[in-house]
């Protein structure tokens, strides 16, 4: 552009007058306020008080192109020909006023007066990072700090109380004394497993009296299979595990099941957590890639997936926003995902920080639901010599290979036959019938055995197993830019894959995997994070264990370790515990055991009147907090006291049965929903197919977890639907029916006996006496003055049971 002086003498003296009489004044009365040097806060970045702020535009691009009207962003504002850009705001300006600009653009858009730069009230306020930005706690490098003296050495069974403790003593408190065993075996048994003990295991426990009781009981436990299901739940709840798509269809994603059960198992076996979080990362980038650490990275294809956008562009940057959400969240418990379109308000993260790790994915192919570039083979034994990529291609050379062959000789047979019109469909069935005598023996039957070994080749192709993950388009990934707004149509700088400044951590290394067709960026970014020089990953994720155990986290915004988010209550445990995980190997069960060994664990649930008065949401810990159980748990519960619970583990998701009224409210009714056999609909909740517009009722009315986004907390609401459903769902009632068999079985007619055993199977105590008379008085009453059998009143009781509070809460 020339210089403004020589552009302003250059105008015609008409074109001054029409801007002067027919423009500014627009801009002067309409634009002004928001968009000049004299606005309070200069909106989006955009001066319309000069030329050159016209030029320059502001945060979605430059306002004006000269000569051209269709390019103007400022005259598709004012046409409010975009909904989600229309100016002014609130209202329209007038046909003659658009008509004007519309003039003045194809004049060349002339100003008369000498044009001033844009002031540098537009200019985007420089983004820094200062010594308080970095002091934050979580921002800080882990040390193990020194366990604190407490003077009340009775209840310090190991470090974690005494940082309890410490911070008791402080305020004056005192510590709750131990629960009793009873109420002891049955928080540990649903904090481990997810499931109620049995009266057995219960009575065992009591009567055990030796030292070791408590730690022989935790050890059992985490070794159960039942212990992956449970904590594998957790982890499906923050990486958003659905299996499909949402939107209208809501198709399912192919194999999403195998997903769930890697995770299953990586807890059962203990896996590192580092390597947790390598394999969901960059599995298929591992130098030791196994089945397991394909089948990991599906954790890119579980978020919802439109399968028409509008804008295709738009469509695959909200697919990488949500992979950088679901990371930032998940394994660093940070909000990067809020400087998509410009510097985080809150936290010192760039939206350069933003688009870097961007980078990271941006080579990752878009989900197409299901495919090349979606499923990828698995070995069918870990010591197979070939990979899976090569077997594919082996049988898929093989596969041309006959089908030529064949070909060859459909084309001989159809001209031998003069069949020149048969569709291929038809030459077949021909070739099948007169085979032998147009191409004669010997080629009839090199046909046949082409055919034979063909199908035989296609029927081994199906049952090759695959797995839903992650692949690239090459070992050269695209440029990534910065984006005006988070619009794609708006390109900013160029960027280059790095970690968040604020952390002052080191360049990314990054070397390209060729035989695995990636470009190495993945495998970067996952040794960062699962390294010692990342503050963050440690302590998010000793956090969440803590919140596993307590219901809450030391941090309570578990996903959010930013400014914005809550400050621990005990800072120093919190780093005790992270430096604790890694020192034993990134051992989650490690971690585990010292948590449920401390006597803050094994704390009563009753607390004390001048803890309540001095800290009401107990973030001192001073007494264990009750809460409700889970979706999940409920469901799980109601299966294992009526004795109809399947242990089966593993495999394709199920259908369990969902009342017809609950199916007509998706968009196709019944689409996509199945019925498993009786005895698979018993199997746990975790196997339940999750379809996200069906979720199962009894799960949704005890608040499952949201699957469209990662979910560190689940809420725990109490509303009529939960005790609706409780008394009189089908699911609900049949369970009832078969707790009532079970306990028939086991008490025979026996009606104290029977009302002893229901209450003992549902509470994991033995009842009072006068709970027992209460019982047996209300099946009574049920026999005589309704009129029902002995055995609808038995079941009615068990029904009651099956509200009880005491058998929802746990203590």
């Amino acid at each position: 552009m020339a210089g403004a002086s020589a552009y302003a003498a250059g105008i015609a003296p008409a074109d001054a007058e029409f801007f002067e009489k027919r423009i500014r004044p627009v801009l002067s009365s309409s634009c002004y306020k928001c968009h000049s040097a004299e606005a309070d806060k200069v909106k989006g970045g955009l001066l319309l008080d000069t030329r050159a702020g016209l030029l320059k535009g502001g945060d979605t691009g430059p306002a004006i192109v000269p000569d051209s009207t269709d390019e103007s962003l400022m005259l598709k504002a004012v046409r409010w020909a975009d909904k989600d850009l229309q100016m002014p705001p609130k209202k329209k300006l007038a046909d003659e006023e658009i008509a004007d600009i519309a003039t003045w653009l194809k004049m060349g858009a002339p100003w008369p007066e000498g044009d001033k730069p844009a002031v540098a009230g537009a200019a985007k306020k420089e983004f820094k990072i200062t010594d308080k930005d970095r002091a934050h706690w979580a921002f800080q490098p882990v040390k193990k700090p020194v366990v604190p003296v407490v003077k009340d050495q009775r209840w310090t069974a190991n470090p974690i109380d005494a940082f309890v403790f410490a911070k008791l003593e402080a305020k004056g408190l005192a510590a709750n004394p131990p629960a009793d065993k009873r109420v002891l075996i049955r928080r540990v048994c649903y904090d481990i497993t997810g499931l109620p003990p049995t009266p057995e295991e219960v009575e065992a426990f009591v009567a055990d009296t030796s030292p070791k009781a408590w730690e022989n009981l935790v050890e059992r436990l985490l070794a159960s299979p039942r212990y992956g299901e449970q904590w594998g739940r957790h982890w499906l709840d923050l990486v958003r595990f659905a299996e499909s798509n949402s939107y209208e269809r809501d198709n399912t994603k192919p194999n999403a099941w195998r997903f769930r059960d890697y995770v299953i198992r990586a807890f059962n076996d203990d896996k590192p957590y580092d390597r947790f979080i390598r394999e969901q990362l960059a599995g298929d980038e591992l130098a030791d890639a196994s089945n397991d650490s394909i089948i990991a990275t599906g954790y890119y294809r579980l978020g919802i997936w439109d399968d028409e956008p509008a804008d295709k562009e738009l469509a695959r940057y909200d697919m990488l926003d949500d992979i950088v959400a679901t990371t930032g969240h998940v394994f660093l418990g940070l909000t990067v995902d809020c400087a998509r379109c410009h510097d985080h308000k809150i936290d010192p993260i760039a939206q350069r920080d933003y688009y870097a790790l961007v980078s990271f994915f941006h080579n990752v192919n878009p989900y197409k639901n299901g495919g090349t570039t979606d499923e990828v083979p698995l070995r069918e034994s870990p010591d197979d010599a070939v990979s899976p990529e090569q077997a594919a291609k082996d049988r898929e050379d093989k596969r041309q290979d006959l089908e030529e062959k064949m070909s060859e000789l459909e084309e001989h047979f159809r001209l031998l036959s003069k069949a020149s019109k048969a569709s291929a469909d038809d030459i077949k069935k021909l070739i099948k019938r007169d085979g032998a005598r147009v191409l004669g023996e010997e080629a009839f039957t090199r046909y046949e055995l082409f055919r034979t070994a063909l199908a035989a080749l296609n029927r081994d192709i199906a049952k090759v197993d695959k797995a839903l993950a992650v692949t690239e388009a090459g070992v050269k990934p695209p440029d990534t830019f910065m984006l005006g707004r988070g619009n794609p149509a708006n390109k900013g700088e160029q960027v280059e894959p790095a970690f968040p400044q604020v952390l002052n951590p080191p360049p990314p290394l990054i070397t390209p995997r060729v035989s695995a067709k990636s470009c190495g960026r993945r495998s970067a970014l996952a040794d960062w994070i699962a390294s010692g020089e990342n503050p963050l990953a440690a302590r998010v994720m000793a956090n969440r264990v803590w919140q596993g155990h307590f219901g809450r986290g030391i941090v309570r915004s578990s996903s959010n370790f930013g400014v914005q988010g809550d400050a621990p209550t005990h800072p120093e445990l919190l780093d005790w515990l992270a430096s604790e995980l890694v020192e034993h190997g990134w051992s989650l069960k490690a971690l585990h055991r010292v948590i449920l060994m401390s006597n803050a664990y094994r704390m009563s649930s009753r607390p004390a009147a001048m803890a309540l008065k001095t800290d009401p949401q107990n973030d001192l810990l001073s007494h264990f907090d009750m809460r409700r159980l889970a979706a999940e748990e409920v469901r799980d519960s109601v299966l294992a006291v009526s004795g109809t619970l399947n242990p089966k583990m593993y495999g394709p998701g199920i259908y369990v049965e969902i009342p017809k009224e609950v199916l007509a409210g998706q968009s196709r009714p019944g689409n996509g929903w199945g019925k498993s056999l009786a005895e698979d609909q018993a199997r746990r909740s975790i196997y339940i197919f999750v379809k996200r517009s069906l979720i199962t009722p009894i799960l949704a009315s005890f608040d499952v977890a949201e699957t469209d986004h990662s979910v560190p907390v689940r809420f725990a609401s109490t509303q009529p639907t939960q005790a609706l459903g409780m008394l009189n769902s089908t699911f609900i009632n049949r369970q009832a029916a078969k707790l009532a068999d079970r306990v028939q079985e086991e008490a025979a007619d026996d009606v104290p006996q029977q009302v002893r055993r229901t209450l003992t199977l549902v509470t994991s105590r033995p009842p009072s006496e006068a709970e027992v008379q209460r019982g047996v008085k209300l099946i009574g009453a049920l026999r005589e003055q309704a009129g029902v059998t002995s055995a609808v009143a038995l079941t009615s009781f068990c029904l009651l049971a099956l509200n009880l509070n005491e058998f929802l809460y746990l203590d």
